[in-house]
């Protein structure tokens, strides 16, 4: 069945405290212009879940352009999935570095989602591997975000966390292509318990990425909040809202969400990430 959808859709297109870690120099990379005062606020915690290496990378860089958030969660055995996640994140950040300006956001992700998944076939060849991707550009009162995979981008304001992506799921797809009158209503409804990624950086055939039609205006307060699949299918949406109305600093309410992630039992763990970014909004617009 799936295949028959992949085929109709061608146009469209541990269990403990002691299992989250603490991120050391080869799981993050930070840089940031001390020119920018104040800079954009950040914090990263992760948990390895049931698994034995954690695959997932973040990396936050704040420039004069503004700051860049990015969040991998790597597929593959042995160490394949975290060779994979290095290379987009440190591929995104190289080419973000030298930029002053950054005036199309939405061109930046697409060219540079694109040669980091060239890299990673080229670094893997034969080995099954890839990445999930997500990243948020945040300058002044606008966010702009591209996604390739199944990583949440949600927004946290006046109390309520507002999911911003969708995923590149196939669940999404066939959502979509209801709409688009492509599948039947049975068939949609079949395929919605199938959330499997269908596009990720270094598959064959890598597809268009997810991006915001338009930037997202942020409002004072306003938190961003980027999760791995370890957190979000641990964690409801609820429990990481009563975690954030917290009076806690950035990084306590990550390490929060994280450690109630670990308290869940019966169910097979996955390396989950949460990336928190509180941004400086010097100026406001009045939509979403």
């Amino acid at each position: 069945m799936t295949v028959m959808i992949m085929g109709g859709l061608g146009i469209i297109l541990s269990a403990s405290v002691l299992g989250r870690l603490v991120l050391a120099a080869a799981d993050i990379r930070i840089a940031e212009n001390k020119k920018r005062e104040p800079a954009d606020e950040a914090a990263v915690s992760q948990t390895t879940g049931g698994k034995e290496i954690q695959a997932d990378i973040a990396g936050i860089q704040t420039s004069s352009a503004g700051t860049l958030a990015i969040l991998a969660d790597g597929i593959g055995k042995a160490n394949t999935g975290k060779v994979c996640a290095r290379i987009a994140v440190d591929t995104l950040l190289d080419r973000y570095q030298p930029c002053h300006v950054l005036n199309n956001p939405e061109y930046f992700f697409k060219t540079t989602f694109r040669e980091a998944s060239q890299k990673i076939q080229r670094t893997i060849g034969e080995r099954q591997g890839g990445t999930c991707l997500a990243a948020v550009f945040v300058n002044g009162g606008s966010m702009h975000y591209g996604l390739a995979g199944d990583i949440r981008i949600a927004l946290f304001r006046n109390q309520e966390l507002i999911p911003i992506s969708k995923g590149q799921t196939l669940n999404v797809l066939a959502l979509n292509a209801y709409q688009e009158g492509i599948l039947s209503r049975p068939e949609t409804i079949w395929t919605m318990e199938e959330k499997r990624v269908w596009n990720y950086l270094g598959i064959d055939g890598f597809h268009e990425i997810e991006i915001g039609e338009r930037p997202i205006w942020l409002k004072p307060g306003d938190v961003v909040l980027l999760a791995t699949k370890g957190i979000f299918e641990a964690v409801s949406w609820a429990e990481m809202e009563d975690i954030l109305l917290k009076d806690l600093t950035l990084k306590e309410k990550a390490d929060g969400i994280v450690m109630e992630s670990e308290k869940k039992n019966g169910m097979e763990k996955e390396n989950g990430s949460v990336l928190l970014l509180r941004a400086e909004v010097t100026y406001e617009k009045n939509e979403f």
